[in-house]
């Protein structure tokens, strides 16, 4: 089964709490997802593929981008992509 990469672009204080729902959801599922989290001003390497963001961003595989962030939206959309790459 591929792996699930998830990437989220902490950009301020208030972001620390939705960084923690990624870390919780990514552990839930284990190895079937591979979470990597930046922090802007002290990560720099999403900015080639993303570009510079100014609101916590979630990144599902490349491709789908989530900035509407809640605990519910953070869940549904990692569970989704993991259904998905194991269908």
């Amino acid at each position: 089964m591929p792996r699930v990469q998830i990437e989220f672009i902490n950009t301020c204080p208030s972001c620390d709490g939705h960084e923690r729902v990624v870390r919780e959801v990514a552990a839930k599922h284990g190895n079937a997802v591979d979470c990597r989290v930046y922090r802007a001003g002290k990560d720099f390497e999403y900015l080639a593929r993303y570009g510079p963001l100014t609101r916590g961003t979630l990144i599902i595989d490349g491709r789908t981008r989530i900035e509407d962030l809640s605990r519910s939206v953070i869940e549904a959309a990692i569970d989704r992509a993991v259904e998905r790459a194991g269908s």
